[in-house]
């Protein structure tokens, strides 16, 4: 039994479609940011740096988003949520979790989080300078999923694409979100009628996205 400490719309998110598209058992823990729970000295001790998502199981709290869903993959394989080991399709999975990790969420945070910079608010130089460096980020996967999609691998679907669109999700109010790109827009539906996305937007009760792709 997994559970999830998880606050609704972060990057838990990607930890609980994880946890949906696997089946496996779990529970869900609130961790409710506005109250600044992630701060509790208890769930600390879970999780030092104070953030979501933490998973515990046997005791054991693993944190780290992109960690956190590849464990899963690994330790289910029967969803097929990774490419099997020694493949050079399971070696291109790492390299998409990282590279989505290090690149793409770390440049969200910069958004998200002007303090962290030393700013209030982000002065609009800055605030400039970090949409287009999503923005390029955005040109890179359109282009690799239109020469090589539908999928980040190709005709597998894997963890990657979770964690691609709900990224994409957070960048819904942004000037130009990613579903502008038409072939994110196009893994966006794909991934969003999946039950396992629509069983977790309903639980974690978050405002639907994109509307004009629901069902």
């Amino acid at each position: 039994m997994y559970t999830l400490y998880y606050s609704p719309g972060t990057a838990s998110m990607l930890v609980h479609l994880m946890l949906l598209e696997t089946g496996a058992a779990h529970r869900l823990q609130l961790v409710d940011i506005d109250k600044q729970q992630q701060k509790d000295p208890a769930y600390l001790r879970l999780n030092p740096n104070g953030v979501v998502p933490t998973l515990v199981l046997d005791e054991q709290p693993y944190t780290e988003a992109a960690a956190i869903a590849m464990l899963l993959a690994e330790r289910h394989p029967e969803s097929g949520l990774a490419p099997v080991r020694g493949t050079v399709a399971y070696d291109l999975w790492r390299q998409w979790m990282l590279s989505l990790s290090h690149n793409l969420q770390a440049s969200f945070r910069l958004w998200f989080y002007p303090q962290e910079l030393g700013h209030a608010s982000h002065p609009e130089v800055l605030s400039q300078a970090i949409q287009k460096k999503i923005a390029r980020i955005w040109d890179q996967l359109d282009q690799h999923l239109s020469q090589q999609g539908p999928y980040l691998l190709g005709e597998q679907f894997t963890s990657a694409d979770l964690y691609l669109t709900m990224l994409m999700r957070w960048s819904r109010n942004m000037p130009h979100p990613a579903t502008e790109w038409p072939a994110l827009r196009a893994l966006t539906a794909r991934v969003v009628q999946r039950p396992a996305w629509q069983r977790m937007m309903e639980i974690e009760a978050v405002d639907p996205w994109p509307r004009d792709l629901q069902s």
